[in-house]
């Protein structure tokens, strides 16, 4: 069957749903995942972020690349080694006409660190981190101060959304939030609609202090299935697509009617041996635990490094939509280590490598990994379990829903406890985002030894430890002065990917289909924002 045939046989089966007439400043956007909740501080799922960005701003904003920019907050800068201080921006309304001021920052900070009652993924852990405090000098200034010196304040602070005191005091979190009630924000657009399973509506606001919004009216509307948003495109039934399927991206791009915008994801793929002395899905030809661990061995790490074929993945999985990685950040991010390249595809030094660690025989391994949360996840898994069984380490794959996944590789194992996690899986496929646009929370999260106590390797699900990596990324997180942190970054990234500590895939790339009579400025943050897409003039 060709493309236009499978295109219109999708059609076929599209979602029914409504459909706005398209006029010259109305916008409708297909996307993958449905918002759960109009209320900020709720989740912290992109599909919920992208739709509250466009009714709530944070002090911090971000740049298309991920790198902090003003937001509600004009300036920022230290006044001592650990104090913050921010001047807000003057003039500001919220949708109902009331004044912005620090009360309302006051009012935010205040709710997130009380906690928000029912909600399954806050943001407030941000004001956690190094003990932040908070008090209000005037109407437009903050003080933050810390435990210590802290250098990715506004970070940090770009990770949560400001809502107004007079509108969002004694609510009922989300609900109040999903009728409208309590959705006031100061963002461009304004709440009109949410209906789940239908769409959720936004319309512009006239007085906002960056300018009268491009659209009057954005109508995002959800389609989970692939080829169903794709249709949905082809058909007009909407402007543009977030996540277009990769094997129609060549079709698509040689159909003058339509255009794709792309950009380098700050999402990694990648690979998590696991380090318990004894790992329950690694056996030796007879089905027997093996004793150690062979993953503990750097040698058999970089093995499965190199029996990775990442071109291959790229052209005919990825369907060229992803970039190779050694690195953890991708280019341009604050801590990318120039000349950390990708392993090219060596199977014979990565049988050499496992001979020399003594295991020339090879092995057994159960390969983990979600089948609906990453792009092409699940064949993914299936073309890494071929390339390693081919080097004779022996794969089975377990893909299974990510919410499955995700909650078994975080605390899945019988050992864990309140306050204490133990991952379950030997060794697993994941991705991570640095959505803060700098390489300290990813070194921190991600390589850092686990501290439940502390933060530190929160997302480190394979429990890698090494001390120069530790000292580094603690130093880095007290290191104002940016030149000296980024080297400490990239002196901790360096040890920690020579040391195979997790094996990169690739950054995914981000992509949108569209109507070729708009233009889109990509985000490496996986964000679909009306504000980024005009009209071609």
């Amino acid at each position: 069957m060709n493309y236009r045939m499978s295109w219109l046989l999708a059609a076929s089966i599209a979602i029914a749903s409504p459909t706005f007439a398209l006029a010259q400043d109305v916008l409708t956007i297909g996307v993958r995942s449905e918002a759960a909740s109009m209320d900020p501080h709720w989740t912290q799922l992109s599909g919920d972020t992208q739709v509250q960005e466009h009714i709530f701003e944070r002090l911090v904003g971000l740049s298309p690349t991920s790198q902090p920019i003003p937001g509600l907050a004009v300036s920022w800068a230290p006044i001592d080694e650990t104090t913050w201080e921010f001047k807000l921006r003057e003039g500001v309304k919220w949708h109902d006409g009331e004044d912005f001021t620090a009360d309302d920052v006051i009012f935010t900070y205040d709710r997130l660190r009380a906690g928000v009652s029912g909600a399954p993924a806050s943001p407030a852990f941000q004001l956690e981190k190094g003990g932040k405090q908070w008090t209000k000098v005037d109407d437009f200034t903050l003080r933050i101060t810390t435990e210590g010196p802290y250098p990715t304040m506004a970070e940090d602070l770009a990770m949560l959304p400001i809502i107004a005191e007079h509108a969002a005091s004694g609510v009922e979190p989300s609900v109040d939030f999903n009728t409208g009630q309590a959705a006031i924000g100061t963002g461009p657009y304004m709440f009109e609609e949410y209906s789940p399973g239908s769409q959720i509506t936004v319309k512009k606001f006239a007085d906002y202090w960056g300018g009268e919004p491009h659209w009057d009216q954005v109508v995002f509307r959800p389609v989970g299935q692939d080829s169903a948003r794709l249709a949905a495109l082809l058909n007009g039934d909407v402007d543009m697509i977030d996540y277009p399927p990769t094997i129609d991206i060549p079709q698509l791009l040689e159909d003058p009617n339509f255009v794709v915008s792309t950009i380098p994801a700050d999402r990694l793929i990648y690979i998590i041996p696991g380090y318990k002395h004894i790992e329950p899905f690694i056996t030796d030809a007879e089905g027997n635990p093996m004793v150690p661990n062979p993953l503990r061995d750097w040698r058999v790490r970089k093995a499965l490094s190199l029996s990775i074929n990442r071109d291959a993945i790229r052209d005919r999985i990825m369907g060229g939509a992803s970039l190779p990685a050694k690195n953890i950040v991708p280019p341009g991010f604050f801590g990318y280590v120039e000349g950390l390249e990708a392993d090219a595809y060596d199977p014979e030094q990565a049988q050499a490598l496992l001979a020399q660690a003594g295991y020339g025989d090879g092995f057994n391994v159960t390969l983990h990994g979600p089948n609906d949360r990453y792009i092409n996840d699940a064949r993914i898994l299936e073309a890494i379990a071929q390339m390693w069984s081919r080097v004779g380490v022996t794969t089975e794959v377990d893909a299974m829903p990510r919410n499955v996944f995700f909650s078994r590789l975080i605390r899945g194992d019988e050992l864990s406890m309140p306050g204490f996690d133990v991952p379950e899986f030997s060794i697993a496929l994941t991705g991570w985002g640095t959505v803060a646009g700098e390489a300290t929370y990813t070194v921190s999260g991600t390589l850092e030894t686990y501290n439940a106590v502390t933060g530190g390797g929160n997302g480190n699900f394979g429990r890698y430890s090494n001390t120069e990596v530790d000292a580094r990324s603690v130093l880095a997180k007290r290191t104002i002065d940016n030149d000296t942190r980024r080297a400490i970054l990239e002196e901790a990234i360096t040890i920690g990917m020579e040391d195979y500590a997790y094996i990169p895939v690739h950054f995914q790339v981000n992509q949108w289909g569209m109507k070729a009579s708009l233009t889109h400025e990509p985000r490496t943050n996986e964000r679909t924002r009306a504000m980024d897409v005009r009209r071609v003039e």
